[in-house]
């Protein structure tokens, strides 16, 4: 019988396949770079790439009050004011509104009375807003009707919720004009039992009946929900609110007691934006709060963007409202703003950009890189990256480095209205309350954390010490001696400079913790430090504070935990010593004072005083102060509450931090506004320019692989040669 070799050698097989697959990796190149993290389709559309580190808590409007949450409701919803976006200093203009209302004022008989009548006669003001026509909401199930003109999602039972797992799955929606009852349904809000809205306390100060209105809804909650654990609503237009009435369709009425010219501020917050009934029935419905269909998910607004995608795992994306009413590009600014380019778009319609993309970034690093190579259109600095993109000159003028420029990145810097600070609950039986022994105690601490050092080291110098509550471009602020801490600086020919440590350790012993230790009992005194920071940059921060504890031989024990148990603590006032920040709502300084107003303790009252401190001549001088125009008698008031708050020590008063933004040169508009919550309108994206760019940055490098299949090459040819030779040569016989 005859044998022949009839089947291929399988290492030459494998060999070939290998490089077919290499020529057909390079032949299926379309140009576009390798390690884009976005879909291709993607390439050249007018989209804003950006990134977020933690998920946003709050999407309701009434509740929302964190910097990383009104990156998205400033964008969705449409307060009656917001702020000039180019001018400075801050100015008021009309949103949604049709002016910027103007205060009337009553006496206690409801009598009107002057504009210039003094603020002890002024029982109460009020505001009356009249909106703009023609404002349509975006579109949403909540507002889809029947051919009868039902709404058409009002009474939905189990069977009909079966096949309901997001708010996707409506397959109709409808929208409706915006009316001034909106703007004040929201208001009402504000006091619903169930919402725990972070401003009713101080609003309860003073719009006119809130405070018993939300015993009123209390009331009426229960007696609806009568055991039932969920799809409860209350039609809030049946309980009226004397401070917030509809004057007619596009007219309503704000009335607060006294004289609080601060109002105007609140009303470019989104907690003043409107929000419609039929929204917040809908989401109430039963079946719904399970479903995760919520408005606390799925906002509902006016404003120039919807937000269409909400995985915080992954990426939230948010675009065009297609019913937005429109506006225009400012066609005026403060000067410089011409020469830079900030208003060659004045007059055009906005918003520019069609869609936002926000991908989750935890870390730093990954993020960075990604900026440089054009997948982020703008990017804040890390002290990790610091040196790679600024450099600090010997007179403390900052550039961006050559690398920075060749690739025509841009900086902006400014301080920022923001303060960050080291807190102390003054509940806590060891470090709070007004004895000698424990402010001695706190003031102690409060020398040893230097914060220049805290600066230099993590911030990279972005920083000034803070000797007080209000930053620089506050009103209030005061610079040069006036505005030293003398309880933990001293005043030098050189300027200030911190108190030494031997003093901080006179405190701690006068306190009756001599080197660290409890005279009364002679243990060492043990401290908490509660925190919701991880990651290897909070470790490096975290051990450089036990350390400055350490100077007082004081031992701080961190308690870490996650950020929605950490606000828990900080809600039942469990923490003892926390860090804490709060970015300016308004440019007055009510807004940083009431940080430490005793009626606005964060414990029993959910307000921002988070070290639920109280002094009554502090409070007495914030209700003289918080009302009053700018004036040298304002300033002095503020001094003395300076004064009080420095010598209580409340806190370790931190720092204001200085803001350091990159973008790249095809990221049009960016201006830093520091008041403004809704600016991604203004900005404008050349994706042309930037697909360009992030080819040229990305170029793949292919040189391995034409090395490898030249190689794959040169030992599968000789092969492939002698097994044809091999074929080609006669058959051998074998014979029995």
């Amino acid at each position: 019988m005859q044998a022949s070799h009839t089947q291929q050698n399988p290492d030459i097989r494998i060999s070939l396949a290998a490089i077919c697959c290499i020529f057909l990796l390079l032949a299926g190149c379309d140009g576009q770079p390798w390690n884009r993290p976005y879909p291709a389709d993607d390439a050249g559309r007018n989209i804003y790439y950006a990134s977020f580190s933690e998920r946003p808590n709050h999407l309701d409007p009434a509740q929302s009050y964190s910097s990383n949450e009104v990156t998205f409701t400033g964008q969705i919803y449409e307060p009656p004011l917001q702020y000039h976006y180019l001018k400075r200093p801050y100015q008021l203009i009309p949103l949604t509104a049709t002016t910027v209302p103007v205060a009337h004022y009553l006496d206690a008989d409801g009598q009107p009375l002057p504009d210039d009548a003094e603020n002890k006669l002024i029982a109460f003001s009020y505001y009356d807003i009249q909106i703009q026509t023609g404002i349509h909401y975006q579109p949403h199930p909540a507002f889809a009707r029947d051919e009868q003109g039902d709404l058409l999602y009002a009474a939905l039972g189990e069977a009909e919720l079966e096949d309901i797992h997001t708010l996707g799955d409506f397959s109709v929606t409808g929208t409706r004009e915006l009316v001034a009852a909106d703007y004040v349904y929201q208001i009402k809000r504000l006091a619903h039992p169930k919402l725990h809205s972070p401003i009713f306390g101080l609003m309860s100060d003073y719009i006119v009946g809130l405070g018993e209105y939300a015993d009123t809804l209390e009331a009426a909650y229960e007696k609806e929900a009568d055991g039932r654990e969920g799809g409860v609503y209350l039609d809030l237009a049946h309980y009226p609110l004397a401070g917030a009435e509809v004057l007619d369709r596009y007219r309503y009425r704000v009335t607060i007691e006294g004289k609080y010219p601060q109002l105007l501020y609140w009303l470019a917050m989104p907690f003043f934006a409107p929000v419609a009934p039929e929204v917040d029935a809908f989401y109430s419905q039963p079946g719904m709060q399970e479903r995760n269909i919520t408005l606390d998910w799925y906002p509902v607004g006016t404003g120039p963007y919807m937000l269409t995608v909400n995985n915080p795992n992954r990426q939230m994306v948010m675009e065009r409202n297609p019913n937005f009413h429109g506006e225009h590009y400012p066609d005026a600014g403060e000067p410089g703003d011409r020469e830079a380019g900030l208003l060659d778009d004045a007059g055009k319609p906005m918003p520019f950009i069609e869609r936002i993309v926000f991908s989750l970034e935890k870390e730093d690093i990954p993020y960075w890189n990604k900026f440089l190579q054009g997948y982020y259109d703008s990017s804040g600095i890390s002290s990790d990256s610091f040196d790679q993109a600024v450099n600090i000159g010997a007179g403390g003028e900052v550039n961006l480095t050559e690398g920075m420029q060749s690739q025509g990145i841009r900086l902006n810097t400014a301080v920022a209205t923001s303060i960050y600070y080291t807190g102390f609950n003054m509940q806590d039986p060891v470090v709070g309350g007004d004895s000698e022994r424990a402010r001695k105690l706190r003031l102690a601490i409060s020398i040893a954390i230097d914060f220049e050092e805290y600066i230099s080291i993590f911030l990279n110098g972005r920083g000034i010490a803070a000797q007080g509550m209000i930053p620089p471009g506050i009103f209030g602020h005061a610079e040069g001696e006036a505005g030293i801490n003398p309880y933990v600086y001293d005043i030098t020919g050189s300027g200030q400079q911190r108190k030494s440590i031997e003093e901080a350790r006179r405190l701690l012993a006068e306190a009756g913790y001599p080197e660290g230790r409890d005279i009364r009992s002679g243990k060492p005194l043990v401290l908490y430090f509660d925190t919701a920071s991880t990651g290897p940059d909070a470790k490096a921060r975290l051990d450089w504070l036990a350390k400055q504890f350490d100077k007082l031989n004081l031992q701080l024990v961190i308690r870490g935990t996650d950020y929605n148990r950490f606000q828990d603590k900080m809600l039942k006032g469990t923490a003892q010593i926390f860090q804490w920040g709060w970015n300016a709502d308004y440019p007055d300084p009510e807004n940083f004072l009431f940080l430490l107003y005793g009626p606005n303790s964060k414990v029993g009252l959910n307000g921002e005083n988070a070290a639920n401190y109280s002094n009554p001549e502090f409070d007495r001088l914030f209700d003289e102060v918080k009302n009053m125009e700018n004036s040298p008698d304002r300033a002095r008031l503020i001094g003395e509450m300076m004064d009080i708050a420095r010598y209580d020590a409340p806190w370790v008063w931190g720092f204001f931090p200085k803001q350091f933004s990159l973008h790249h040169g095809w990221y049009k508009n960016s201006k830093p506004n520091l008041m403004a919550n809704n600016g991604i309108k203004y900005k404008r994206i050349l994706p042309e320019q930037r697909a360009a760019l992030q080819a040229q940055w990305n170029r793949p490098v292919l040189w391995p692989l034409y090395a490898i299949a030249a190689l794959l090459l040169l030992v599968v040819l000789p092969a492939m040669l002698a097994y044809r030779r091999q074929q080609r040569q006669p058959a051998v016989r074998e014979s029995h």
